[in-house]
């Protein structure tokens, strides 16, 4: 079960860093629960795939260093990761975009179910991100 729920993360992970946001979502449950960093929660695929055509559209970001770790029963798993990226375009409420490039550690945590990812929840240190974007 731990194994087959640690290929389901790293196959999230794979996706993410090629863009593949199909497969991103077909991974996840259909009311996956998903807690953005430093915001509220947004439930479903449609939210998700929405959230996640906003991210591409003001950032490019690559994972790298990626730490998985799960439970023994696969029902939840944390991973631990480098973030690199650029602002491409100015997200609301956040410092203007000129192509900055930011590196950061981010790390999430997860529940999974009959194989699919119910609740994903990311974290980074948005102070951290702000700064490097503003120097």
């Amino acid at each position: 079960m731990s194994q087959a729920s640690r290929d389901l993360i790293a196959n999230y992970y794979a996706a993410f860093n090629h863009a593949d946001w199909g497969t991103m979502r077909d991974l996840l449950d259909e009311q996956v629960a998903h807690d953005i960093s430093q915001g509220g929660r947004e439930v479903g695929r449609e939210a998700f795939r929405a959230f996640l055509a906003r991210m591409a559209r003001h950032y490019l970001e690559a994972l790298s260093d990626i730490r998985i770790l799960v439970s023994d029963d696969g029902r939840h798993a944390a991973a631990e990761y480098i973030v690199s990226g650029q602002y491409l375009v100015q997200d609301e409420g956040l410092p203007p975009a000129r192509g900055q490039r930011y590196r950061l550690p981010g790390a999430a945590f997860f529940e999974i179910r009959d194989g699919r990812i119910t609740r994903v929840s990311n974290h980074y240190n948005l102070r951290d991100w702000v700064a490097q974007v503003s120097e």
